[in-house]
């Protein structure tokens, strides 16, 4: 009789999601009929008669718009990556000073992760784009050895050029989820038993070499799952780069919403775009968990 039960209530509740998703499509076709644009990508082959400001490979307005939602995915993963890699490299370095014997450092990084996870993200971006570099005046050009040049335009290093836009994306993600990252770092190494942190002491190894050695590898399992999520986070975070004007491909996709009214085609781009990140991402962690897992094992 239970066995009955749970069948006909996964029947109904799937008959219930199959009614909102049948609601769903025909109240779409129903206003695409009215719009009279109807459904289709023919559109992308269409001149996108706009410019960007930043652009890593060659493009002009005369560009179609799929070239231009190539540009802008291609400045949203080069902000993504470079905010991974910054954050990870902060919220290691915070989380290792918020459980280390050094008083100081701990009510420095304990000061530092309360601020920034209690401000909103859209705050802390518009701080750093308005406050650090639009805040320098046009003529105002800080060199440093004629090797960093720093103005309201952005930062030249080297001959590479970084704009104010993508440096203050990139400091406002970075900083934001190295926060979360350094209590994901700091919940890991507690989680280790205290008992192998009394061994390392007796074997003579130093808090360094114990942490690096001992202490690391038996928290990684407990650390990725949570390092995974906060990657996800900063990913679609991302998409908040429309607020300082980095031509990400949230960005560009809501200029090309603006001129064609094509929002249906445009949220499905963005949504098969973020949905295959994110599906790399989480396979990526996925991997290096189980390679850590097996390195155990095998040790």
């Amino acid at each position: 009789m239970r066995i009955n039960q749970k069948i006909f209530l996964q029947f109904g509740i799937c008959i219930i999601l199959f009614g909102l998703i049948g609601i769903l499509i025909n109240n779409l076709t129903i206003n695409l009929i009215r719009t009279g644009l109807g459904f289709n990508f023919s559109w992308l082959s269409q001149a996108a008669s706009f410019a960007l400001a930043e652009h890593p490979l060659p493009y002009t307005p005369s560009n179609s718009y799929a070239w231009a939602l190539v540009i802008g995915w291609l400045n949203s993963l080069k902000v993504i990556v470079s905010s991974l890699i910054l954050a990870t490299f902060l919220g290691t370095l915070i989380g290792f000073a918020r459980t280390g014997k050094n008083s100081l450092l701990g009510l420095i990084s304990a000061g530092y992760i309360t601020i920034i996870r209690q401000t909103p993200l859209l705050l802390q971006l518009m701080f750093w784009y308005f406050v650090g570099f639009l805040g320098l005046t046009n003529n105002m050009v800080i060199k440093v050895n004629n090797i960093f040049n720093i103005s309201n335009q952005g930062i030249e290093f080297s001959g590479l050029t970084f704009s104010s836009e993508f440096l203050a994306l990139l400091l406002g993600l970075s900083i934001f989820t190295s926060a979360y990252i350094a209590e994901v770092i700091r919940g890991g190494i507690l989680a280790v038993p205290r008992g192998q942190w009394e061994a390392f002491r007796s074997l003579g190894l130093s808090e360094r070499k114990g942490l690096i050695r001992i202490i690391i590898p038996q928290a990684l399992p407990a650390i990725i799952p949570g390092l995974t999520s906060q990657y996800l986070n900063l990913a679609k975070n991302s998409t908040l780069a429309i607020a300082v004007g980095y031509s990400d491909i949230y960005a560009i996709n809501d200029t090309i919403i603006n001129q064609t009214g094509r929002a249906i085609e445009c949220f499905i781009i963005l949504l098969v775009s973020f949905l295959l990140l994110n599906l790399l991402i989480t396979n990526t962690m996925e991997i290096i968990n189980i390679l850590i897992l097996k390195s155990r094992k095998y040790n």
